[in-house]
């Protein structure tokens, strides 16, 4: 009984929207329409992702599952009373009243063409721009929801690999949203898609970067007014962290904060930073300035190994590589310097034991080659070399190797942007050749979803400038193809040109 007819509708498409819009167990009943089959009848589009796998090991559910959770997860920002979506749950009270519906229908079409050949944010704009006015949506109204299907991704990119201290990250990003509404709009979203992708994907990190990539952009659309400026920003975070240390003394604590710079303190959650804090004081009680430590991150199924060490050049390759030599697989890494010349890096790595005893002996041993690589008593390109690289990954999934070099992204460095198959030892190669090519990376964004790892660097020549010559880029485009690439061969085909000014 559900055709055209019945789809073209007015008062049909009114119920429905009421429906979707509902502030009460919409979740339930969008349900309980898709497994009666209702749902993809009367959304011929969204009947197309019934049941569809993603064949990745970063999402956890079909497409329709996850379209459903998430509109789950922003019934659970309505309403407010989950902490994990502080940002988001502040910012729901504060868009337009008119534009509440427009986020429901923009996570309910994000993904919704998923499985096609082209891009599915490109061509899932397309199907917002067909749908909407079924639903009796203005054409502004359905320009803000095609935009939002269309730029789902862009935040939670710039925010996990994008310097975010970098005057011209934000001042791009801000160039995208255009608005300080639409912001607030794509924060929200963007909250609860990374919340629906499964269990343990959402973190007090992307929480944090999320957070501060939205406070580092309001000033920008605003014209310089913001609800909180970075230096209150900056000392709350230290407000927050001072609470949580309240066995500190005042002085102690005041030559702590002194060590860090400011995107420290945005960026990085408060958990972690006590956890920093303890680790640093008693490293320096026991006279180390090299020292590592181990935690578990239960939610997101890591094991995070902390080092602190003098800074130098090759300190993240050193780091990398003896991760490698131990077969650990490194899926994400923050990096900070302090005032003081030390570094403080979280290394996360994929656990291999389900019990924490067995998983913490692991962990020893790697921090244990870490520091004796730091060190100079592990000889890395050696040892590394020996390991074999796993095959069951490669075979079992297909990422096509990629790398974007842009001088767009920054006003001080070149950005490398490296995408392609994760495996053990995969960050420490590409480390090592960018070194080998005397270049200096300032800065990296280490990301990985699920087998595709997403791996960024800001770098410059050995005199501190960009990379301009184009000679220049294919050379490193063309080296680190030969390192991502499963045959080990460069694929310059697939090497993409970013916008450069040389």
């Amino acid at each position: 009984m559900i055709d055209r007819d019945l789809r073209d509708n007015d008062e049909a498409n009114r119920l429905f929207r009421a429906i979707l819009t509902a502030r009460d167990n919409v979740e339930i009943v969008l349900r309980r329409m898709n497994e009666a089959g209702v749902l993809g009848r009367f959304v011929p589009e969204f009947g197309r992702v019934v049941s569809m796998m993603q064949f990745n090991m970063y999402h956890h559910y079909t497409v329709d599952e996850h379209l459903l959770r998430c509109i789950d997860v922003l019934s659970e920002i309505e309403r407010g009373d989950n902490e994990e979506f502080a940002v988001a749950n502040e910012l729901m009270r504060t868009i337009q009243p008119e534009h509440r519906d427009l986020l429901y229908i923009a996570l309910f079409l994000h993904d919704i063409a998923k499985g096609r050949v082209e891009d599915h944010s490109t061509a899932g704009a397309r199907v917002a721009r067909r749908f909407c006015p079924r639903l009796g949506l203005s054409a502004a109204e359905t320009d803000t929801v095609a935009w939002l299907v269309e730029q789902h991704l862009t935040m939670s990119s710039v925010a996990q690999s994008r310097d975010l201290s970098d005057r011209k990250t934000i001042e791009n990003f801000s160039a995208v949203v255009q608005s300080l509404e639409r912001m607030k709009l794509l924060t929200i979203l963007t909250t609860a898609d990374i919340r629906a992708v499964g269990p343990g994907v959402w973190n007090g990190w992307k929480a944090q970067l999320l957070r501060a990539l939205y406070y580092e952009t309001e000033p920008v659309l605003t014209g310089g007014f913001s609800e909180v400026n970075r230096a209150q920003r900056v000392a709350m975070a230290q407000a927050e962290l001072r609470a949580q240390l309240n066995d500190w003394s005042a002085q102690e604590f005041d030559a702590y904060v002194a060590r860090h710079y400011p995107a420290y303190w945005l960026k990085v959650d408060v958990s972690h930073k006590a956890t920093h804090a303890r680790f640093v004081r008693a490293a320096a009680a026991a006279g180390k300035r090299l020292a590592t430590s181990v935690g578990f991150d239960a939610a997101r199924g890591v094991t995070e190994l902390t080092v602190l060490t003098p800074d130098h050049p090759w300190l993240l390759s050193v780091i990398a590589g003896a991760c490698a030599t131990t077969g650990a697989n490194i899926v994400d890494a923050q990096i900070y310097t302090t005032t003081d010349g030390l570094a403080l890096d979280t290394i996360s790595i994929t656990r291999e034991f389900d019990q924490n005893e067995d998983e913490a002996r692991r962990a020893l041993r790697i921090a244990d080659a870490i520091e004796k690589a730091l060190r100079g008593d592990l000889k890395l390109p050696d040892v590394v070399a020996k390991r074999a690289i796993s095959k069951g990954r490669i075979k079992a999934f297909a990422v096509e190797p990629e790398v974007m070099i842009n001088n767009q992204w920054s006003n001080r460095y070149t950005v490398i942007e490296v995408t392609g198959l994760d495996r053990p030892g995969l960050l420490y190669e590409l480390t090592a050749t960018l070194s080998k090519l005397s270049l200096n990376i300032a800065s990296a964004h280490v990301a990985t979803f699920g087998e595709r790892a997403v791996d960024v660097f800001y770098v410059t020549d050995l005199f501190g400038a960009k990379i301009e010559s184009a000679t220049r880029h294919a050379a490193i485009k063309r080296a680190l193809l030969n390192v991502i690439s499963p045959s080990g061969e460069a694929r310059p085909a697939r090497a993409v040109f970013g916008a450069t000014s040389g």
